[in-house]
């Protein structure tokens, strides 16, 4: 029988004159929680619709995420078998 794991991501944005903020944090269930972070700046010249910088600051924080996890992941690998790791994208 195999054994499903639940992960989450919760994910907050932030709007501040123009620049769109994100933050993605992944709890996995045990101790280990990290945390993704994306910007999104509207271009002056622009039409200011929100739901676009949502939309770039998010993917920009997940993205970074999950650049995070494959960190942990490699510091995990090289911990317990002592080889040189390389995770590539």
């Amino acid at each position: 029988m195999s054994t499903a794991k639940h992960w989450s991501v919760d994910v907050y944005i932030g709007e501040d004159d123009g620049r769109t903020s994100a933050e993605a944090r992944l709890q996995t269930g045990d101790a280990t929680q990290l945390r993704g972070y994306g910007v999104a700046r509207l271009n002056p010249a622009d039409e200011d619709v929100p739901e676009i910088g949502d939309e770039v600051a998010v993917a920009r924080a997940l993205t970074d995420l999950g650049h995070r996890v494959l960190l942990a992941a490699a510091a995990d690998i090289q911990a317990t078998s002592d080889a040189p790791v390389s995770l590539h994208r």
